[in-house]
C-alpha cells in the first residue's frame, strides 16, 4: 500500500510500495521572494556563523592562522613594489599601491563570486540534512570574501602610511557605498550561479574562466585612461564602464591611491586616473545599488524555483 508523503517547508519523505522505499522527491515550495528575505533575515545567525567557519577552516591547522591574511598581501605589495618600481620602471610612480587600491576590489568580488557559485554542491550534506535557506550558503561565501578584504585592507592602510599616501578625502566617503554595491552584485551572482550549478556541474569552471576574462576587462594591472583614447573613438567608452566592477575599482583607485597626473619616474607627468568628480561615482555607485538590488531579487526568485530538488540532484 502507498505511504502517504509528508512535507515541511523544504523537505519531502521518501514514499514506500510494498517492501520498496521510492527515492526523495522535493517539491520547491510557493514562497515570494519578499518571504524568503525575511527567512534569511531571520536565520542570520546561521549566516554569520557559516560566514565564520569558512575563515575558520582556511587557515585550520596553520601555526598563524589569520595572520596568512595580512602577510600574503603585505608580501604581494612589496613584491609589486622592487618588480614594477625597481626593475620595470613602469613610470607609474608607487605603482604598487595604485596595483593593490583596484586589486583588492577585485579579489572581493572574484572570491565571492566564485566560492558562492560551488556553495550549494560543497555543502551537499548540509542540504540534504538540514532545513534552512538554502541561499545562505552562497551568501555565506561573499560574506567570507568581505571579512578577508577587510583584512586585506588593514595591510594596505599600513603601506599608505609608509609610503606617504594621503587618500582623497571627499572621494573616500563614498567607497563604502561602492563596496555595498560590489557586494549586493556579487551575492546576486552567486546565489543565481549557485542553483544553476546543482544541475549544470561544469558552471563552475565556466565561471572560473570568465571570471578571468571578466579580470582583464577591468582597470585593475592596466590603467583605465590607457583604453580611453581607443574606446572613445570607438564611442565604446560606455559600454565599458557597463562594467559593474569597473566604477568600484576607480573609486577605489582615486579614493586611496589619489593620484591623478603625478610626476612619473621618469620625470614627465603621467596621466593615471580619469577626474571624474565625486557626483559621477557618487551617481554611478547609485544606479549599481538599484541594479544590484533588482539582481538580487531577481537570483532569489530563479533559486526559488531551481531548489525544490537539489537533494535529488546532490
Amino acid at each position: 500500500m502507498l505511504g502517504q508523503q509528508k512535507s515541511s517547508d523544504f523537505f519531502g519523505t521518501g514514499s514506500r510500495v510494498g517492501d520498496e522505499e521510492l527515492p526523495i522527491h522535493l517539491v520547491s515550495p510557493r514562497v515570494g521572494v519578499f518571504a524568503r528575505l525575511g527567512s534569511i533575515w531571520k536565520h542570520r545567525g546561521l549566516l554569520f556563523s557559516l560566514v565564520g567557519k569558512e575563515i575558520r577552516v582556511k587557515y585550520k591547522n596553520s601555526f598563524l592562522g589569520f595572520a596568512w591574511s595580512m602577510l600574503n598581501p603585505a608580501m604581494y605589495i612589496l613584491i609589486y613594489y622592487i618588480v614594477f618600481q625597481k626593475i620595470l620602471r613602469n613610470g607609474i610612480p608607487l605603482f604598487a599601491i595604485y596595483l593593490s587600491t583596484g586589486l583588492l576590489v577585485w579579489n572581493m568580488f572574484q572570491a565571492g563570486v566564485q566560492g558562492g557559485t560551488g556553495s550549494i554542491v560543497n555543502g551537499s550534506a548540509l542540504v540534504k540534512k538540514v532545513a534552512f535557506p538554502r541561499e545562505i550558503l552562497a551568501l555565506a561565501s561573499v560574506g567570507a570574501a568581505f571579512v578577508f578584504f577587510l583584512f586585506q585592507v588593514v595591510v594596505l592602510v599600513t603601506f599608505l602610511v609608509i609610503f606617504h599616501v594621503a587618500p582623497a578625502l571627499n572621494y573616500l566617503w563614498i567607497l563604502p557605498f561602492g563596496l555595498f554595491a560590489i557586494l549586493i552584485i556579487a551575492s546576486a551572482l552567486s546565489i543565481f550561479l549557485s542553483a544553476i550549478n546543482v544541475y549544470l556541474r561544469d558552471m563552475q569552471h565556466l565561471v572560473e574562466l570568465l571570471l578571468l576574462a571578466w579580470f582583464w576587462a577591468t582597470p585593475v594591472v592596466y590603467t583605465f585612461l590607457t583604453l580611453k583614447v581607443g574606446l572613445a573613438h570607438r564611442g565604446l567608452t560606455m559600454w565599458y564602464l557597463l562594467n559593474p566592477v569597473t566604477p568600484v575599482v576607480l573609486l577605489s583607485q582615486r579614493a586611496l591611491y589619489a593620484r591623478v597626473s603625478p610626476m612619473g619616474t621618469n620625470h614627465q607627468i603621467v596621466h593615471v586616473l580619469p577626474n571624474f568628480s565625486p557626483g559621477w561615482f557618487m551617481q554611478a555607485v547609485g544606479i549599481e545599488i538599484v541594479v544590484g538590488a533588482i539582481l538580487f531579487m531577481g537570483a532569489l526568485y530563479v533559486f526559488s524555483r531551481l531548489e525544490g530538488n537539489f537533494a535529488e540532484e546532490l
